[in-house]
Protein backbone atom coordinates (compact mmCIF):
# COMPACT_ATOMS: atom_id res chain seq x y z
CA UNK A 1 0.00 0.00 0.00
CA UNK A 2 0.98 3.52 -0.28
CA UNK A 3 2.95 5.17 2.14
CA UNK A 4 0.05 7.93 2.69
CA UNK A 5 -2.91 7.22 0.54
CA UNK A 6 -5.32 4.25 -1.11
CA UNK A 7 -8.09 7.11 -1.69
CA UNK A 8 -8.06 10.44 -1.84
CA UNK A 9 -10.84 11.94 0.78
CA UNK A 10 -13.64 12.13 -2.17
CA UNK A 11 -13.14 8.56 -3.28
CA UNK A 12 -14.89 5.97 -1.24
CA UNK A 13 -18.37 4.94 -1.73
CA UNK A 14 -20.38 1.97 -0.87
CA UNK A 15 -18.77 -0.18 -3.57
CA UNK A 16 -15.45 -0.36 -1.24
CA UNK A 17 -17.51 -1.79 1.62
CA UNK A 18 -15.26 -3.91 3.47
CA UNK A 19 -12.13 -3.11 2.14
CA UNK A 20 -9.07 -1.95 3.92
CA UNK A 21 -7.86 1.58 2.86
CA UNK A 22 -5.38 4.32 3.78
CA UNK A 23 -6.42 7.68 4.16
CA UNK A 24 -4.51 11.06 5.07
CA UNK A 25 -5.68 14.08 5.46
CA UNK A 26 -5.96 16.97 8.13
CA UNK A 27 -8.53 17.04 10.74
CA UNK A 28 -11.67 19.14 9.99
CA UNK A 29 -13.43 18.04 13.10
CA UNK A 30 -13.86 15.80 16.11
CA UNK A 31 -17.31 14.83 17.72
CA UNK A 32 -17.22 12.79 20.89
CA UNK A 33 -20.69 10.69 20.87
CA UNK A 34 -21.03 8.25 23.86
CA UNK A 35 -16.71 7.66 24.18
CA UNK A 36 -17.03 7.14 19.95
CA UNK A 37 -14.86 9.36 18.35
CA UNK A 38 -15.79 10.80 14.93
CA UNK A 39 -13.27 12.41 12.89
CA UNK A 40 -13.75 14.76 9.78
CA UNK A 41 -11.33 14.27 7.66
CA UNK A 42 -10.48 16.53 4.90
CA UNK A 43 -8.30 16.74 1.86
CA UNK A 44 -7.83 19.25 -1.24
CA UNK A 45 -10.85 17.01 -3.01
CA UNK A 46 -13.53 16.26 0.24
CA UNK A 47 -14.07 14.96 3.37
CA UNK A 48 -14.31 11.25 4.49
CA UNK A 49 -15.81 10.30 8.19
CA UNK A 50 -13.63 8.42 9.70
CA UNK A 51 -14.36 6.81 13.71
CA UNK A 52 -12.99 4.83 16.58
CA UNK A 53 -14.18 3.57 19.57
CA UNK A 54 -12.36 2.35 22.81
CA UNK A 55 -12.06 -1.46 21.94
CA UNK A 56 -9.44 0.20 19.44
CA UNK A 57 -5.90 -0.35 19.52
CA UNK A 58 -4.93 3.50 18.64
CA UNK A 59 -7.68 4.76 20.25
CA UNK A 60 -5.70 7.02 22.75
CA UNK A 61 -3.89 8.10 20.08
CA UNK A 62 -7.17 8.94 18.09
CA UNK A 63 -7.81 11.06 21.57
CA UNK A 64 -5.09 13.43 21.40
CA UNK A 65 -5.34 14.28 17.84
CA UNK A 66 -7.35 18.55 17.45
CA UNK A 67 -8.38 20.37 14.79
CA UNK A 68 -6.32 20.67 11.65
CA UNK A 69 -3.93 17.80 12.68
CA UNK A 70 -2.24 16.28 10.03
CA UNK A 71 -2.47 12.18 10.15
CA UNK A 72 -2.73 9.12 8.18
CA UNK A 73 -5.33 6.46 9.22
CA UNK A 74 -5.43 3.17 8.18
CA UNK A 75 -8.82 1.33 8.15
CA UNK A 76 -12.04 -0.51 7.04
CA UNK A 77 -14.85 0.84 4.96
CA UNK A 78 -18.16 0.05 6.38
CA UNK A 79 -21.60 1.09 4.52
CA UNK A 80 -23.85 3.13 6.87
CA UNK A 81 -27.02 2.80 7.57
CA UNK A 82 -29.88 3.97 5.01
CA UNK A 83 -31.17 7.06 7.87
CA UNK A 84 -27.25 8.03 8.34
CA UNK A 85 -26.11 8.30 4.88
CA UNK A 86 -25.02 12.17 4.18
CA UNK A 87 -26.11 13.42 0.63
CA UNK A 88 -24.48 16.57 1.04
CA UNK A 89 -20.57 14.65 0.64
CA UNK A 90 -19.28 11.65 -1.83
CA UNK A 91 -18.60 9.99 0.54
CA UNK A 92 -21.86 10.08 2.37
CA UNK A 93 -22.22 6.32 2.11
CA UNK A 94 -19.45 5.00 4.12
CA UNK A 95 -17.78 5.37 6.84
CA UNK A 96 -14.10 4.26 7.74
CA UNK A 97 -13.15 2.54 11.06
CA UNK A 98 -9.92 3.67 12.11
CA UNK A 99 -6.68 0.44 12.79
CA UNK A 100 -3.75 2.59 12.72
CA UNK A 101 -3.15 6.51 13.00
CA UNK A 102 -0.09 8.04 12.63
CA UNK A 103 0.46 11.67 13.43
CA UNK A 104 1.96 13.26 10.04
CA UNK A 105 1.58 17.05 11.66
CA UNK A 106 0.46 18.08 14.64
CA UNK A 107 -1.03 21.43 14.91
CA UNK A 108 -0.91 24.10 17.50
CA UNK A 109 -3.46 26.81 19.07
CA UNK A 110 -5.21 27.98 15.46
CA UNK A 111 -5.40 31.74 14.84
CA UNK A 112 -8.08 31.17 13.36
CA UNK A 113 -10.48 28.22 12.17
CA UNK A 114 -10.54 26.26 8.97
CA UNK A 115 -14.22 24.80 9.78
CA UNK A 116 -17.20 26.71 9.70
CA UNK A 117 -17.84 30.23 8.28
CA UNK A 118 -16.48 32.47 10.89
CA UNK A 119 -14.94 36.38 9.90
CA UNK A 120 -11.91 37.46 10.51
CA UNK A 121 -9.77 40.50 10.32
CA UNK A 122 -8.43 40.66 7.33
CA UNK A 123 -4.88 41.05 8.66
CA UNK A 124 -5.30 37.93 10.42
CA UNK A 125 -6.48 35.86 7.25
CA UNK A 126 -3.12 37.31 5.25
CA UNK A 127 -0.55 36.85 8.14
CA UNK A 128 -2.15 33.09 8.18
CA UNK A 129 -3.13 32.78 4.61
CA UNK A 130 -1.98 29.10 4.88
CA UNK A 131 -4.84 28.49 7.20
CA UNK A 132 -7.58 30.10 5.35
CA UNK A 133 -6.90 29.13 2.29
CA UNK A 134 -7.52 25.56 3.70
CA UNK A 135 -11.29 26.71 4.49
CA UNK A 136 -13.57 25.36 1.98
CA UNK A 137 -14.62 28.52 -0.22
CA UNK A 138 -10.68 29.70 -0.78
CA UNK A 139 -10.50 26.46 -1.31
CA UNK A 140 -13.20 26.49 -4.53
CA UNK A 141 -11.74 30.15 -5.09
CA UNK A 142 -8.82 28.76 -6.22
CA UNK A 143 -9.68 25.97 -7.79
CA UNK A 144 -12.08 28.24 -10.05
CA UNK A 145 -9.11 30.56 -10.53
CA UNK A 146 -6.74 27.55 -12.07
CA UNK A 147 -9.76 25.91 -14.36
CA UNK A 148 -10.42 29.72 -15.85
CA UNK A 149 -6.80 29.63 -16.46
CA UNK A 150 -6.78 26.25 -18.09
CA UNK A 151 -9.99 27.14 -20.30
CA UNK A 152 -8.80 30.39 -21.74
CA UNK A 153 -5.16 29.00 -22.75
CA UNK A 154 -7.66 26.35 -24.32
CA UNK A 155 -9.73 28.36 -26.17
CA UNK A 156 -6.50 30.97 -27.20
CA UNK A 157 -5.11 27.78 -28.62
CA UNK A 158 -8.08 26.50 -30.19
CA UNK A 159 -8.46 30.44 -31.93
CA UNK A 160 -4.93 30.02 -33.58
CA UNK A 161 -2.98 31.73 -31.32
CA UNK A 162 0.36 30.59 -30.10
CA UNK A 163 1.49 31.27 -26.35
CA UNK A 164 4.93 33.21 -25.82
CA UNK A 165 6.61 34.80 -23.11
CA UNK A 166 7.94 37.87 -22.60
CA UNK A 167 10.80 39.13 -20.10
CA UNK A 168 10.29 39.90 -16.35
CA UNK A 169 13.26 41.94 -16.10
CA UNK A 170 12.66 45.06 -18.71
CA UNK A 171 13.04 48.56 -19.36
CA UNK A 172 10.83 51.41 -17.59
CA UNK A 173 7.98 51.92 -20.04
CA UNK A 174 4.73 54.36 -19.55
CA UNK A 175 1.73 52.50 -18.32
CA UNK A 176 -0.44 54.78 -16.46
CA UNK A 177 1.03 53.50 -13.15
CA UNK A 178 4.57 53.61 -11.48
CA UNK A 179 6.83 51.11 -12.20
CA UNK A 180 8.87 48.96 -9.89
CA UNK A 181 12.51 49.86 -10.05
CA UNK A 182 15.32 46.63 -9.82
CA UNK A 183 18.97 47.81 -9.37
CA UNK A 184 21.10 46.47 -11.16
CA UNK A 185 24.68 44.89 -9.87
CA UNK A 186 27.01 44.88 -13.15
CA UNK A 187 26.01 48.89 -13.75
CA UNK A 188 25.77 50.85 -11.16
CA UNK A 189 23.49 53.56 -10.74
CA UNK A 190 21.49 52.02 -13.67
CA UNK A 191 17.74 50.18 -13.10
CA UNK A 192 15.73 47.92 -14.76
CA UNK A 193 11.65 48.13 -14.31
CA UNK A 194 9.43 45.14 -13.62
CA UNK A 195 6.69 45.27 -16.82
CA UNK A 196 3.63 47.06 -16.06
CA UNK A 197 2.56 45.20 -19.26
CA UNK A 198 4.01 43.12 -21.88
CA UNK A 199 2.72 45.42 -24.36
CA UNK A 200 6.05 46.89 -26.03
CA UNK A 201 7.05 43.12 -26.28
CA UNK A 202 3.71 42.21 -28.02
CA UNK A 203 4.27 44.75 -30.47
CA UNK A 204 7.69 43.69 -31.46
CA UNK A 205 6.51 40.30 -31.67
CA UNK A 206 4.06 41.22 -34.28
CA UNK A 207 7.06 43.60 -36.23
CA UNK A 208 8.64 39.90 -36.19
CA UNK A 209 6.10 38.37 -38.30
CA UNK A 210 4.12 36.48 -35.43
CA UNK A 211 0.87 36.99 -36.47
CA UNK A 212 -1.08 35.82 -33.17
CA UNK A 213 0.28 35.82 -29.83
CA UNK A 214 -0.82 35.15 -26.54
CA UNK A 215 0.26 35.23 -23.14
CA UNK A 216 -1.13 34.29 -19.61
CA UNK A 217 1.08 37.42 -18.47
CA UNK A 218 1.89 38.64 -14.82
CA UNK A 219 2.38 42.26 -14.62
CA UNK A 220 3.58 44.67 -12.08
CA UNK A 221 2.68 48.21 -10.95
CA UNK A 222 2.84 50.26 -7.70
CA UNK A 223 -0.85 51.09 -7.41
CA UNK A 224 -2.67 52.47 -4.43
CA UNK A 225 -5.31 49.60 -3.88
CA UNK A 226 -8.39 49.14 -4.02
CA UNK A 227 -11.06 46.41 -3.80
CA UNK A 228 -11.43 44.82 -7.83
CA UNK A 229 -6.80 46.22 -7.87
CA UNK A 230 -4.22 44.39 -6.65
CA UNK A 231 -1.26 47.24 -5.30
CA UNK A 232 1.24 45.30 -6.74
CA UNK A 233 1.11 42.14 -9.51
CA UNK A 234 -1.98 41.02 -11.30
CA UNK A 235 -2.05 38.61 -14.25
CA UNK A 236 -3.73 39.17 -17.75
CA UNK A 237 -5.05 37.41 -21.04
CA UNK A 238 -2.69 39.58 -23.35
CA UNK A 239 -2.98 39.07 -26.87
CA UNK A 240 -1.79 40.74 -30.08
CA UNK A 241 -2.45 40.55 -33.80
CA UNK A 242 -1.38 41.49 -36.92
CA UNK A 243 -3.58 43.15 -39.79
CA UNK A 244 -6.32 43.65 -38.18
CA UNK A 245 -8.40 46.23 -37.54
CA UNK A 246 -10.67 47.15 -33.66
CA UNK A 247 -13.70 44.89 -34.96
CA UNK A 248 -11.58 42.12 -35.86
CA UNK A 249 -10.34 42.12 -32.13
CA UNK A 250 -13.47 42.90 -30.86
CA UNK A 251 -15.18 39.44 -33.19
CA UNK A 252 -11.82 37.79 -31.71
CA UNK A 253 -12.22 38.10 -27.39
CA UNK A 254 -15.85 38.08 -27.19
CA UNK A 255 -16.55 33.90 -28.09
CA UNK A 256 -13.35 33.49 -26.12
CA UNK A 257 -15.05 35.35 -22.97
CA UNK A 258 -18.89 34.39 -23.90
CA UNK A 259 -17.78 30.65 -23.84
CA UNK A 260 -15.79 31.60 -20.25
CA UNK A 261 -18.85 33.33 -18.82
CA UNK A 262 -21.03 30.52 -20.12
CA UNK A 263 -18.82 27.81 -18.70
CA UNK A 264 -18.11 29.33 -15.06
CA UNK A 265 -20.46 31.54 -14.69
CA UNK A 266 -23.56 29.29 -12.94
CA UNK A 267 -27.20 30.06 -13.23
CA UNK A 268 -26.20 33.66 -14.49
CA UNK A 269 -27.02 34.28 -18.06
CA UNK A 270 -24.78 35.77 -20.73
CA UNK A 271 -25.78 38.60 -22.76
CA UNK A 272 -24.86 38.04 -25.96
CA UNK A 273 -25.24 41.37 -27.54
CA UNK A 274 -22.50 43.47 -26.38
CA UNK A 275 -22.96 46.97 -27.40
CA UNK A 276 -20.54 49.45 -28.23
CA UNK A 277 -20.83 52.71 -26.28
CA UNK A 278 -18.79 55.98 -27.09
CA UNK A 279 -16.60 56.88 -24.01
CA UNK A 280 -18.65 60.73 -24.25
CA UNK A 281 -22.09 58.69 -24.12
CA UNK A 282 -20.97 56.31 -21.19
CA UNK A 283 -19.90 59.29 -19.48
CA UNK A 284 -23.26 61.15 -20.34
CA UNK A 285 -25.20 58.35 -19.62
CA UNK A 286 -23.92 56.05 -16.81
CA UNK A 287 -21.24 58.74 -14.91
CA UNK A 288 -18.64 55.97 -15.67
CA UNK A 289 -16.07 54.20 -18.72
CA UNK A 290 -17.22 50.92 -17.07
CA UNK A 291 -20.87 51.21 -16.51
CA UNK A 292 -23.21 48.27 -15.05
CA UNK A 293 -25.68 47.49 -18.12
CA UNK A 294 -27.95 45.26 -15.93
CA UNK A 295 -29.01 48.51 -14.30
CA UNK A 296 -31.31 50.06 -17.48
CA UNK A 297 -30.98 53.34 -15.70
CA UNK A 298 -29.57 56.33 -18.01
CA UNK A 299 -29.25 59.71 -17.52
CA UNK A 300 -29.89 62.62 -19.44
CA UNK A 301 -29.13 66.34 -19.91
CA UNK A 302 -31.93 68.78 -18.88
CA UNK A 303 -30.00 72.32 -18.20
CA UNK A 304 -32.87 73.82 -20.73
CA UNK A 305 -35.34 73.20 -18.35
CA UNK A 306 -33.68 74.72 -15.60
CA UNK A 307 -32.05 77.79 -17.57
CA UNK A 308 -33.68 81.25 -16.33
CA UNK A 309 -35.94 78.95 -13.79
CA UNK A 310 -36.49 80.28 -10.46
CA UNK A 311 -34.76 77.44 -8.97
CA UNK A 312 -31.26 79.87 -8.51
CA UNK A 313 -28.63 77.58 -7.55
CA UNK A 314 -28.68 76.01 -10.88
CA UNK A 315 -29.82 78.49 -12.92
CA UNK A 316 -27.16 81.08 -11.98
CA UNK A 317 -24.86 77.49 -12.53
CA UNK A 318 -25.83 77.30 -15.94
CA UNK A 319 -24.79 81.12 -16.56
CA UNK A 320 -21.18 79.56 -16.22
CA UNK A 321 -19.24 78.22 -19.19
CA UNK A 322 -19.12 74.12 -19.52
CA UNK A 323 -21.88 73.14 -16.96
CA UNK A 324 -25.23 71.20 -17.30
CA UNK A 325 -27.56 70.02 -15.26
CA UNK A 326 -28.50 65.94 -15.56
CA UNK A 327 -30.89 64.07 -14.26
CA UNK A 328 -31.03 60.37 -13.31
CA UNK A 329 -34.37 58.87 -13.80
CA UNK A 330 -36.19 57.14 -10.74
CA UNK A 331 -38.60 54.88 -11.36
CA UNK A 332 -40.98 53.23 -8.13
CA UNK A 333 -38.91 55.97 -5.99
CA UNK A 334 -41.17 58.44 -5.80
CA UNK A 335 -41.41 58.98 -2.12
CA UNK A 336 -39.93 61.71 -0.18
CA UNK A 337 -38.14 59.01 2.29
CA UNK A 338 -35.80 57.28 -0.75
CA UNK A 339 -35.20 61.33 -1.85
CA UNK A 340 -34.25 62.42 1.45
CA UNK A 341 -32.24 58.79 1.93
CA UNK A 342 -30.62 59.80 -1.82
CA UNK A 343 -29.79 63.64 -0.54
CA UNK A 344 -27.78 62.14 1.70
CA UNK A 345 -25.71 60.01 -0.34
CA UNK A 346 -24.85 62.82 -2.18
CA UNK A 347 -23.70 64.69 0.92
CA UNK A 348 -21.57 61.89 2.30
CA UNK A 349 -20.02 61.93 -1.07
CA UNK A 350 -18.73 65.47 -0.01
CA UNK A 351 -21.63 67.54 -2.63
CA UNK A 352 -24.28 69.65 -0.87
CA UNK A 353 -26.75 67.47 -2.07
CA UNK A 354 -29.01 66.61 -4.59
CA UNK A 355 -32.00 67.73 -6.16
CA UNK A 356 -35.14 65.75 -6.64
CA UNK A 357 -38.91 65.96 -8.14
CA UNK A 358 -41.32 63.27 -7.48
CA UNK A 359 -44.46 62.36 -8.74
CA UNK A 360 -47.61 61.29 -6.75
CA UNK A 361 -51.66 60.96 -7.41
CA UNK A 362 -53.46 63.20 -5.69
CA UNK A 363 -56.83 62.18 -6.84
CA UNK A 364 -57.49 64.76 -9.36
CA UNK A 365 -54.14 63.99 -11.00
CA UNK A 366 -50.39 63.54 -10.75
CA UNK A 367 -48.54 66.30 -8.94
CA UNK A 368 -45.01 67.03 -9.02
CA UNK A 369 -43.50 67.43 -5.04
CA UNK A 370 -40.49 68.05 -3.82
CA UNK A 371 -38.41 71.26 -3.48
CA UNK A 372 -37.37 71.63 -6.89
CA UNK A 373 -40.74 71.31 -8.21
CA UNK A 374 -41.95 74.57 -5.94
CA UNK A 375 -39.43 76.46 -7.59
CA UNK A 376 -39.45 75.25 -10.97
CA UNK A 377 -43.31 75.84 -11.22
CA UNK A 378 -45.61 72.82 -13.13
CA UNK A 379 -44.59 73.84 -16.48
CA UNK A 380 -41.47 72.84 -16.09
CA UNK A 381 -41.93 69.89 -14.10
CA UNK A 382 -44.05 68.42 -16.41
CA UNK A 383 -41.53 68.87 -19.32
CA UNK A 384 -38.74 66.87 -17.20
CA UNK A 385 -41.23 64.26 -16.34
CA UNK A 386 -41.91 63.73 -20.28
CA UNK A 387 -38.82 63.99 -21.54
CA UNK A 388 -37.59 61.30 -18.86
CA UNK A 389 -40.47 59.28 -19.51
CA UNK A 390 -41.96 58.51 -15.68
CA UNK A 391 -45.27 58.59 -14.34
CA UNK A 392 -46.77 58.50 -11.10
CA UNK A 393 -44.66 56.80 -7.98
CA UNK A 394 -41.24 57.57 -9.89
CA UNK A 395 -38.92 60.40 -9.02
CA UNK A 396 -36.07 62.29 -10.58
CA UNK A 397 -32.29 63.12 -8.90
CA UNK A 398 -30.55 66.18 -10.29
CA UNK A 399 -26.78 67.36 -10.10
CA UNK A 400 -25.04 70.11 -12.18
CA UNK A 401 -21.89 71.78 -12.09
CA UNK A 402 -19.31 70.93 -14.74
CA UNK A 403 -19.33 67.46 -15.66
CA UNK A 404 -15.98 66.16 -14.25
CA UNK A 405 -17.03 67.68 -10.67
CA UNK A 406 -19.98 65.11 -10.33
CA UNK A 407 -20.02 62.62 -13.25
CA UNK A 408 -18.21 60.13 -10.31
CA UNK A 409 -20.64 60.97 -8.08
CA UNK A 410 -23.84 60.94 -10.33
CA UNK A 411 -22.28 57.34 -11.32
CA UNK A 412 -22.53 55.91 -8.08
CA UNK A 413 -26.07 57.47 -7.01
CA UNK A 414 -27.11 55.80 -10.17
CA UNK A 415 -26.24 52.41 -9.24
CA UNK A 416 -27.52 53.03 -5.64
CA UNK A 417 -30.76 53.85 -7.19
CA UNK A 418 -30.60 50.56 -9.43
CA UNK A 419 -29.73 48.43 -6.42
CA UNK A 420 -31.76 49.49 -3.89
CA UNK A 421 -35.07 50.19 -6.23
CA UNK A 422 -34.47 46.47 -7.64
CA UNK A 423 -34.13 47.76 -10.90
CA UNK A 424 -30.68 46.26 -11.40
CA UNK A 425 -30.59 42.69 -12.74
CA UNK A 426 -28.09 40.41 -10.42
CA UNK A 427 -28.62 37.04 -12.70
CA UNK A 428 -26.61 38.35 -15.66
CA UNK A 429 -23.20 39.37 -16.93
CA UNK A 430 -23.87 42.60 -19.02
CA UNK A 431 -21.39 43.73 -21.08
CA UNK A 432 -20.00 46.37 -23.48
CA UNK A 433 -17.70 47.70 -25.59
CA UNK A 434 -16.50 51.58 -24.36
CA UNK A 435 -14.92 53.02 -27.74
CA UNK A 436 -13.48 56.33 -29.25
CA UNK A 437 -11.58 57.40 -26.16
CA UNK A 438 -10.08 60.90 -26.53
CA UNK A 439 -6.47 60.70 -26.95
CA UNK A 440 -5.65 63.84 -25.26
CA UNK A 441 -6.46 66.62 -22.10
CA UNK A 442 -5.89 69.64 -21.55
CA UNK A 443 -4.71 70.34 -17.42
CA UNK A 444 -7.57 72.96 -16.30
CA UNK A 445 -4.90 74.77 -14.60
CA UNK A 446 -1.93 74.97 -17.01
CA UNK A 447 -3.21 74.49 -20.28
CA UNK A 448 -1.04 72.14 -20.71
CA UNK A 449 -1.91 69.34 -23.74
CA UNK A 450 -1.07 65.56 -22.53
CA UNK A 451 -1.77 62.10 -22.71
CA UNK A 452 -5.54 61.15 -21.49
CA UNK A 453 -5.37 57.35 -22.72
CA UNK A 454 -2.50 54.93 -23.88
CA UNK A 455 -0.22 57.01 -25.91
CA UNK A 456 0.54 53.88 -28.12
CA UNK A 457 -2.78 54.06 -29.76
CA UNK A 458 -3.43 54.94 -33.13
CA UNK A 459 -5.38 58.02 -33.65
CA UNK A 460 -8.63 57.86 -36.04
CA UNK A 461 -8.00 59.92 -39.20
CA UNK A 462 -4.40 59.04 -38.45
CA UNK A 463 -1.99 62.26 -39.52
CA UNK A 464 -4.83 64.54 -40.56
CA UNK A 465 -6.12 63.85 -36.87
CA UNK A 466 -2.95 65.26 -35.69
CA UNK A 467 -3.22 69.07 -37.44
CA UNK A 468 -6.47 69.79 -35.80
CA UNK A 469 -7.46 70.57 -32.04
CA UNK A 470 -5.81 68.11 -30.06
CA UNK A 471 -8.95 67.88 -27.73
CA UNK A 472 -11.15 66.22 -30.72
CA UNK A 473 -8.72 63.29 -31.49
CA UNK A 474 -10.02 60.14 -30.57
CA UNK A 475 -8.35 57.24 -30.19
CA UNK A 476 -8.65 53.44 -31.66
CA UNK A 477 -8.69 51.96 -28.25
CA UNK A 478 -11.44 50.44 -26.20
CA UNK A 479 -12.06 48.89 -22.83
CA UNK A 480 -14.41 45.70 -22.38
CA UNK A 481 -17.25 46.45 -19.09
CA UNK A 482 -18.57 43.21 -17.81
CA UNK A 483 -21.21 44.04 -14.39
CA UNK A 484 -19.49 47.68 -13.48
CA UNK A 485 -16.10 46.56 -13.97
CA UNK A 486 -13.43 47.06 -16.39
CA UNK A 487 -12.19 43.78 -17.97
CA UNK A 488 -10.62 44.20 -20.99
CA UNK A 489 -8.31 47.35 -22.29
CA UNK A 490 -6.57 47.49 -25.66
CA UNK A 491 -6.51 49.79 -29.23
CA UNK A 492 -5.14 49.37 -32.16
CA UNK A 493 -1.74 50.49 -32.24
CA UNK A 494 0.01 53.56 -33.84
CA UNK A 495 2.95 51.64 -35.88
CA UNK A 496 3.83 54.35 -38.17
CA UNK A 497 6.79 56.40 -36.98
CA UNK A 498 6.13 59.78 -38.05
CA UNK A 499 2.56 60.14 -36.38
CA UNK A 500 4.09 58.76 -33.50
CA UNK A 501 6.58 61.29 -33.21
CA UNK A 502 3.97 64.03 -34.45
CA UNK A 503 1.37 62.28 -31.21
CA UNK A 504 4.30 62.54 -28.63
CA UNK A 505 5.24 66.12 -29.84
CA UNK A 506 1.53 68.04 -29.13
CA UNK A 507 1.70 66.21 -25.74
CA UNK A 508 5.09 67.87 -25.55
CA UNK A 509 7.64 65.01 -25.81
CA UNK A 510 10.46 65.57 -28.66
CA UNK A 511 11.79 63.02 -31.27
CA UNK A 512 14.89 62.97 -29.09
CA UNK A 513 12.89 62.18 -25.98
CA UNK A 514 10.22 59.45 -27.70
CA UNK A 515 13.51 57.86 -29.28
CA UNK A 516 15.21 57.47 -25.58
CA UNK A 517 12.40 56.10 -23.90
CA UNK A 518 10.83 53.83 -26.54
CA UNK A 519 14.21 53.19 -28.64
CA UNK A 520 13.14 49.90 -29.38
CA UNK A 521 9.92 50.53 -31.10
CA UNK A 522 10.75 53.46 -32.95
CA UNK A 523 13.69 51.56 -34.12
CA UNK A 524 11.56 48.22 -35.05
CA UNK A 525 8.75 50.25 -36.54
CA UNK A 526 11.10 51.99 -39.47
CA UNK A 527 11.66 48.28 -40.74
CA UNK A 528 8.27 47.48 -42.04
CA UNK A 529 5.90 47.62 -39.01
CA UNK A 530 2.41 45.56 -39.69
CA UNK A 531 -1.01 47.07 -38.63
CA UNK A 532 -1.46 45.27 -35.71
CA UNK A 533 -3.39 45.83 -32.69
CA UNK A 534 -4.94 43.40 -29.71
CA UNK A 535 -5.74 43.68 -25.85
CA UNK A 536 -5.45 42.39 -22.27
CA UNK A 537 -8.02 40.78 -20.14
CA UNK A 538 -7.74 40.93 -16.45
CA UNK A 539 -8.07 37.46 -15.09
CA UNK A 540 -8.26 38.05 -11.38
CA UNK A 541 -11.10 40.48 -12.24
CA UNK A 542 -12.79 37.69 -13.72
CA UNK A 543 -12.14 35.24 -11.80
CA UNK A 544 -13.55 38.24 -8.55
CA UNK A 545 -16.62 37.82 -10.86
CA UNK A 546 -17.38 34.20 -11.79
CA UNK A 547 -16.54 33.81 -7.51
CA UNK A 548 -19.34 36.45 -7.34
CA UNK A 549 -16.77 38.10 -5.09
CA UNK A 550 -16.59 41.81 -3.93
CA UNK A 551 -12.87 41.95 -3.52
CA UNK A 552 -10.15 40.74 -5.13
CA UNK A 553 -7.92 39.22 -2.72
CA UNK A 554 -10.76 36.65 -2.55
CA UNK A 555 -9.86 35.38 -5.62
CA UNK A 556 -5.41 35.91 -5.12
CA UNK A 557 -3.62 32.99 -3.62
CA UNK A 558 -1.48 35.38 -1.33
CA UNK A 559 -1.82 38.98 -1.87
CA UNK A 560 -0.85 42.01 -0.03
CA UNK A 561 -2.67 44.12 2.16
CA UNK A 562 -4.15 47.67 1.68
CA UNK A 563 -0.92 48.98 2.44
CA UNK A 564 0.96 46.76 -0.52
CA UNK A 565 2.52 44.60 2.45
CA UNK A 566 2.73 41.18 2.75
CA UNK A 567 2.46 39.85 6.25
CA UNK A 568 2.67 36.63 6.09
CA UNK A 569 6.50 36.82 4.31
CA UNK A 570 7.39 40.32 6.30
CA UNK A 571 7.55 42.27 3.10
CA UNK A 572 8.66 44.67 2.07
CA UNK A 573 12.45 44.39 4.19
CA UNK A 574 14.89 45.84 4.85
CA UNK A 575 17.81 45.60 2.89
CA UNK A 576 21.01 44.01 4.31
CA UNK A 577 24.03 46.55 4.33
CA UNK A 578 26.64 44.30 2.22
CA UNK A 579 23.07 44.47 -0.49
CA UNK A 580 23.19 47.78 -0.58
CA UNK A 581 27.16 48.09 -0.74
CA UNK A 582 27.10 45.64 -3.52
CA UNK A 583 24.41 47.65 -5.32
CA UNK A 584 26.18 51.11 -4.94
CA UNK A 585 23.01 52.39 -3.01
CA UNK A 586 22.36 54.28 -0.21
CA UNK A 587 18.71 54.30 1.69
CA UNK A 588 17.95 57.67 2.61
CA UNK A 589 15.75 58.16 6.31
CA UNK A 590 12.61 59.32 5.43
CA UNK A 591 11.30 62.11 8.18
Amino acid sequence: MHAYRSHSCADLTAGNAGENVRLSGWVHRVRDHGGVLFIDLRDHYGLTQVLCDPDSPVFEQVERVRAEWCIRIDGTVKARDESLVNSKISTGEIEVFIEDIEILGASGELPLQVFGDQEYPEETRLRYRYLDLRREKMQANMVLRSDVVASLRRRMWDAAFREFQTPIITASSPEGARDFLVPSRLHPGKFYALPQAPQQFKQLLMVSGFDKYFQIAPCFRDEDPRADRSPTDFYQLDLEMSFVTQQDVFDTIQPVLTGLFEEFGGKKSVDQEWPQISYKDAALWYGTDKPDLRNPLKMQVVSDHFAGSGFAIFAKLLEQEGTEIRAIPAPTGGSRKFCDRMNAFAQKEGLPGMGYIFWRDQGEGMEAAGPLAKNIGPERTEAIRQQLGLGVGDAAFFLGGKPRTFEAVAGKARNVIGNELNLTDTNRYAFAWIVDFPIYEKDPETGKIDFEHNPFSMPQGGMEALNGDPLDVLGYQYDLACNGYELVSGAIRNHKPEIMFKAFEIAGYGQDEVRKRFGGLVNAFQYGAPPHGGCAAGIDRIVMLLADESNIREVILFPMNQRAEDLMMSAPAEPQSDQLMELGLRVIPQD
